[in-house]
């Protein structure tokens, strides 16, 4: 996932990235309402790190209020087939549902799946080709019509149309139709455009998968908001993320793109019917800001209740935070890796030795440093994989010795580099950043200072942060502007090898818009494990696999990674039933949260 996934989802996305994202651990287990005992405040905040794969104030939950978010940054699109910032995916869970979604619990146990619109997890047939569900009764579109079969289908036939729907995860599309024979459902020659054959609909209540190839992670991917049904006869196509038609128990009221977004109950949606969502504000709503600054301003103030984005606190409302606030804070570990990556088609980055450079050259403390710190930045990065994926090593894989003897650069070895690639005296390039990602500037400072010392000039150019997929998601456009290093960040779009490094480093993945392979791998032998990858059935096996693909992408040397991302995160005195989810790259679980009063 993306945070702003980069994304990020579970982008991340992160979480995404999404992931995009990662994953949880028990239910309701503590918290209450008794603030006094985890360092609680005497404002009636749970206490630092309360909410941290724990629930905090889970018996306080009222009925009624309204929940108000802020943000410094929109989503991508609130399209559910679009969107791919871990926090969209978090968030559209109010007004979309899924035959499975995430499990509503803290910690790892959050990033498990459960039933959703479905009666249950998936009965699967045929050496793991055949995926049935069974829809529950009761389940209703906004209208109060029945959701079908048929909208589930329709829903997922919308991720083929990347012409006019670009952006999001496609892992359903290159699973069911990897021939790339089906042509979406605006170019669908059927009378009823449901002409996708991999998905079957026997009757209202059923739905039937038929993978042509065995895919260890399908069910998962069925998880993701981009198999959010879409009723046909409301898609409005690029237009649909202004006003996306519910199927949960919110609706939007009103959408102003980058200003606010007010979510009221959708009364036609039924309890019974979702053992998922809990529904306890009457209504939602979202206040976009230009400055991250005034955003902590105001949640500092109680004027909004919590940060929608995910991402941290920037340094100004931390520090504040920290010393006046800190029962308001937890101190996730988030789902994401913080990194630069070197787009090949930008010379001379398409010399590895040129990419060895930077990694050598960087200032990896100060890096951290830019990013908050050990506490709101994270570990210092060694390697590409998250630790909450399956296969991540941590810190013991460092074969650039980032956190050891080059932890504060190393211009020696750099040099070297620069020599082996041909360019001794150093070089000029552009590091591109986003504007609207105070963190990000700072890093690309860090990093900027830190290469002049071996005679690479990079100029930082900042670029909309709200346009990614346009601006460096277009290869063509980041070859234009001479984008040689992207500051970026990921998390899993689920807790597999797949679900966070297919889109990054597989070379199927290379989109001419919306891409997220922005080093434009090609690599014959990561793509090979990944294909070996998505038919082992074993957890041991997929392990061994996801540790060998995240030592071939440092090899690479595509990556330089800063941290293993923490981050400070707010939650206002009146919030109640919250937790973090390794479900969402450490964010916490929208879905359920509660006001302790409904004012």
């Amino acid at each position: 996932m993306t945070t702003q996934r980069t994304s990020g989802r579970r982008k991340q996305a992160f979480a995404a990235v999404a992931a995009v994202a990662a994953l949880l651990t028990t239910a309701a287990c503590g918290g209450g309402g008794d603030d006094g005992d985890n360092g609680g405040s005497s404002t009636g905040a749970a206490g630092f790190d309360a909410a941290n794969n724990k629930v905090a104030q889970a018996s306080a939950a009222k009925k009624g209020g309204t929940l108000k978010f802020g943000g410094a940054q929109d989503a991508d699109s609130w399209d559910t087939t679009r969107g791919y910032y871990g926090f969209m995916w978090n968030f559209a869970r109010y007004y979309s549902r899924q035959l499975v979604t995430n499990k509503t619990e803290p910690g790892k146990a959050g990033a498990e799946l459960t039933p959703d619109l479905a009666t249950g997890l998936a009965k699967v047939t045929d050496d793991g080709k055949t995926y049935t569900y069974t829809l529950r009764d009761g389940v209703t579109w906004e209208d109060g019509k029945p959701i079908t079969s048929k909208d589930v289908k329709y829903g997922i036939e919308r991720v083929w149309a990347q012409d006019v729907l670009s952006g999001g995860p496609v892992y359903l599309k290159d699973v069911l139709d990897p021939k790339g024979e089906y042509k979406g459902p605006y170019k669908d020659t059927s009378p009823d455009k449901l002409g996708l054959k991999a998905i079957e609909t026997p009757d209202d209540k059923t739905v039937v998968f038929k993978l042509p190839v065995a895919n260890s992670d399908f069910e998962e991917m069925l998880g993701l908001i981009s198999a959010s049904p879409v009723r046909q006869d409301k898609d409005t196509k690029s237009k649909y993320g202004l006003h996306p038609f519910s199927s949960g128990p919110y609706k939007f009221q009103s959408y102003s793109p980058g200003k606010d977004i007010t979510l009221v109950r959708n009364t036609e949606w039924k309890q019974a019917s979702d053992p998922v969502r809990k529904a306890y504000p009457d209504k939602i709503t979202v206040q976009f800001f230009s400055d991250a600054n005034q955003l902590d301003q105001r949640l500092l103030n109680g004027d909004l209740d919590l940060d929608i984005n995910q991402t941290g606190m920037s340094p100004q409302g931390r520090t504040t935070a920290l010393k006046e606030h800190k029962a308001n804070l937890d101190n996730p570990v988030s789902g994401y890796i913080r990194y630069a990556t070197f787009p090949q088609s930008v010379a001379p980055f398409d010399n590895a030795e040129c990419r060895k450079a930077v990694i050598y050259g960087a200032d990896h403390v100060s890096l951290q440093t830019a990013r908050g710190g050990p506490i709101a930045g994270g570990d210092i990065g060694t390697n590409m994989l998250p630790p909450s994926v399956s296969g991540a090593e941590g810190q013991k894989y460092d074969p650039y010795e980032i956190a050891g003897a080059n932890k504060s650069g190393n211009a020696a070895k750099a040099k070297e580099a620069l020599k082996a690639c041909g360019k001794p005296n150093g070089f000029s390039t552009t590091i591109a950043v986003r504007n609207n990602k105070p963190v990000e500037v700072a890093t690309a400072q860090s990093l900027q200072a830190s290469l002049k010392k071996i005679g690479i000039n990079a100029q930082i150019e900042q670029f909309d942060g709200s346009q990614t997929s346009g601006i460096i998601g277009s290869p063509e456009n980041v070859k234009k502007k001479g984008y040689g290093i992207i500051i970026m960040g990921w998390g899993p779009d689920f807790p597999t090898v797949q679900g966070f490094g297919m889109p990054l480093w597989d070379s199927k993945y290379i989109l001419e818009s919306g891409n997220n392979n922005f080093a434009l791998i090609k690599d014959k032998t990561i793509d090979g494990l990944f294909d070996d990858y998505i038919t082992t059935l074993d957890d041991a096996g997929k392990t061994k696999i996801a540790t060998e693909i995240n030592h071939k992408v440092m090899e690479g040397a595509y990556y330089l990674p800063f941290v293993f991302e923490k981050f400070i995160n707010w939650r206002s005195d009146n919030v109640a039933n919250v937790y973090t989810t390794d479900g969402y790259s450490g964010m916490y679980d929208f879905v359920n949260l509660g006001l302790k009063s409904a004012k």
